[in-house]
């Protein structure tokens, strides 16, 4: 595999969270009737005119500023022609020559531990189309059905250089972009319905060697489904030429079942759609007023969080940038900073990302859905840090916050005695009576074997149901066996 360099480009659709189509007034929700939110424009009926919805313009602009890209002031609308049967006008009406969004870049963490590493993926574009219809064929006996509901549906696309070199490199794009276009509102991000799709462009070559010929994988509409396509037609790719077959540019289709890409159809070029400026509608062109309104609504941008977390709170860039994967994630972990203190900044991080998430992940739920509000959990490590418990009795108050059976950590600690005992008189007296009932291990221990020493910590514990101050145990018990 080394002697092989896989080159990744990345397509995005992202469905724009306007309420009605971007030439028409129909409705954009999801879960309609088939073809009850498709107008005369949608349905191409003769005589309709295009109108541009200014609110996917304004989601448009909010990208290119949020990527750090140039916001074209005038940019044309291109006709797309294809034969499709969900397609009633025989075109897309899309951008080409001249997009909305040019160039850019997104900054992403791959891996994690001590082989995570940035990258930055830069940007090629992203413009302004409409999507077409849906076909169905699974309920039809012999018959497809068309679906005209998404026909004239918002889009934007966005398209990245071939920067990527694997499949992790290319999910942490997805996922980066992904969280991006729900941070600053312009997509709801949901994949099952489609709103957040990718196609993958993937090609091979020898390290140093011209850029292969690339088959594009479409419609992948799960992270975990990207990264298995991208894997499974990297090593087919290598195996055809190592059996001296060329590639053939062609577009795939992913099978989840199987696990295999399977082509669809040869793979067109630009010239293939004949592009040309629409006639029925004008160039659109943005004001600085316009680009200044909209720069002016924008929020706090994850890269820019990431970095002050960094900076103001200490954290490693990457629990910065796990903890800024979502505006959800990063509002709750900054709400738990908020009480706890920055002092605490650290253990609030592991918290969230560590105790909270595999509880979430454990019952199927998400953030905003936890029963453990930001407040408490931030109590809960106040208590850590002041040694009113130790970590071991704080899992058990979770627990217990959790299930509701307490308003605050506080409350449970009393109603259930979890009180830590830190009063080093008592601890002596439980050291003194477990190395007087624990002969063998002491003798152990005094023989060099250092596993007995854990064994009388816990004994210790155990006598004091968790309770006594790990530290403080562990300092006596060692003071008392030196002696």
């Amino acid at each position: 595999m080394n002697q092989w360099e896989v080159v990744i480009g990345i397509e995005t659709h992202a469905q724009l969270a306007t309420v009605s189509k971007i030439f028409s007034g129909a409705a954009t929700a999801f879960g309609g009737a088939p073809n009850t939110q498709a107008c005369a424009v949608d349905l191409a009926l003769p005589g309709v005119l295009p109108v541009l919805n200014r609110k996917a313009v304004d989601c448009a602009i909010r990208f290119g500023l949020s990527i750090g890209a140039e916001v074209a002031q005038k940019s044309v609308f291109a006709r797309k022609n294809y034969f499709y049967p969900d397609l009633p006008k025989g075109y897309q009406i899309s951008q080409f020559e001249l997009p909305v969004v040019q160039g850019g870049a997104i900054t992403v963490q791959v891996g994690s531990g001590d082989k995570a590493y940035e990258k930055t993926i830069r940007l090629t574009r992203a413009h302004l189309e409409e999507d077409a219809g849906k076909s169905l064929h699974e309920d039809f006996h012999g018959k497809s059905g068309i679906d005209l509901n998404r026909a004239g549906t918002p889009l934007l696309e966005i398209v990245s250089e071939p920067d990527m070199r694997s499949s992790d490199e290319a999910v942490a794009y997805a996922r980066a972009l992904h969280a991006l276009v729900q941070w600053i509102g312009i997509c709801d991000g949901n994949m099952q319905e489609g709103s957040f799709r990718c196609d993958a462009n993937v090609s091979v070559r020898r390290p140093g060697a011209p850029f292969g010929t690339r088959r594009e994988i479409k419609n992948l509409n799960s992270f975990r489904f990207l990264k298995e396509a991208i894997d499974f037609e990297v090593q087919w790719q290598i195996n055809e030429i190592e059996e001296g077959r060329a590639i053939q540019q062609a577009t795939v289709l992913f099978d989840p079942d199987s696990g295999e890409t399977r082509m669809m159809r040869s793979k067109e070029d630009a010239h293939d759609y004949r592009y040309f400026p629409d006639p029925d509608l004008l160039p659109l062109v943005i004001s600085d007023d316009w680009i200044a309104r909209v720069r002016g609504e924008l929020p706090e941008l994850p890269g820019q969080m990431r970095q002050r977390f960094i900076d103001d709170l200490g954290l490693s860039a990457y629990d910065a940038a796990i903890l800024t994967a979502s505006q959800e994630m990063a509002n709750y972990f900054e709400s738990t900073v908020a009480v706890a203190g920055k002092a605490n900044a650290k253990p609030c991080a592991n918290w969230v990302m560590v105790d909270l998430a595999a509880r979430l992940n454990k019952e199927g739920k998400v953030l905003a859905e936890s029963p453990v509000a930001a407040a408490q959990l931030a109590g809960l490590i106040q208590r850590i840090a002041d040694n009113t418990i130790s970590n071991n009795i704080a899992k058990k108050v979770f627990e217990a916050l959790w299930n509701g059976e307490g308003a605050s950590a506080d409350e449970i600690i009393e109603k259930q005695g979890l009180k830590q005992i830190t009063d080093s008189g008592a601890i002596e007296a439980l050291v003194d009576e477990v190395l007087a009932a624990n002969a063998a291990n002491v003798a152990e221990f005094r023989a060099g074997k250092e596993k007995a020493f854990n064994a009388l910590v816990g004994q210790v514990m155990k006598v004091a149901k968790g309770k006594a101050n790990p530290q403080q145990v562990n300092d006596l018990l060692r003071k008392k066996l030196a002696g």
